[in-house]
């Protein structure tokens, strides 16, 4: 299987005029997306806060994250960006690209759009009070 690559962008959502395109490495095993630090900072985006993860190799970590909007394939999010360190590879998460409605078929490595974000069927608190 090869890897699929995204031209995406991160737009600084205090300032969208300041933004970072670079490929991404879509990656269906990591949930937000992940960016260096240096590249973040280069954009103004500070870190928000911190999350804990689980690493590839097991180990737990409290990581820096921000929210970023993310724009690729005419389609756009905000989304969880994780600041890596230095020499990360770019990886756009699972949760960014179904946000976006954007589909990895696995078969043929590559992203589709769906035709819709899929979404659980809400229901109103009156339907639940009629069973």
């Amino acid at each position: 299987m090869s890897a699929i690559h995204v031209d995406l962008a991160i737009r600084n959502l205090a300032d969208p005029s300041r933004c970072r395109r670079a490929p991404f490495l879509v990656d269906t095993g990591v949930s937000a997306c992940v960016i260096r630090l240096q590249r973040l900072e280069a954009n103004g985006i500070a870190p928000g806060g911190q999350c804990a993860y689980e690493l590839a190799d097991g180990r737990q970590a409290r990581i820096d994250v921000a929210v970023a909007q993310l724009d690729f394939m005419r389609e756009f999010v905000g989304g969880t960006v994780v600041f890596g360190e230095a020499g990360t590879e770019p990886l756009l998460g699972v949760t960014a690209s179904e946000s976006m409605g954007v589909e990895v078929n696995h078969r043929n490595q590559e992203l589709r759009n769906l035709s819709s974000v899929r979404s659980k069927k809400l229901c109103t608190s009156r339907r639940l009070d009629n069973r």
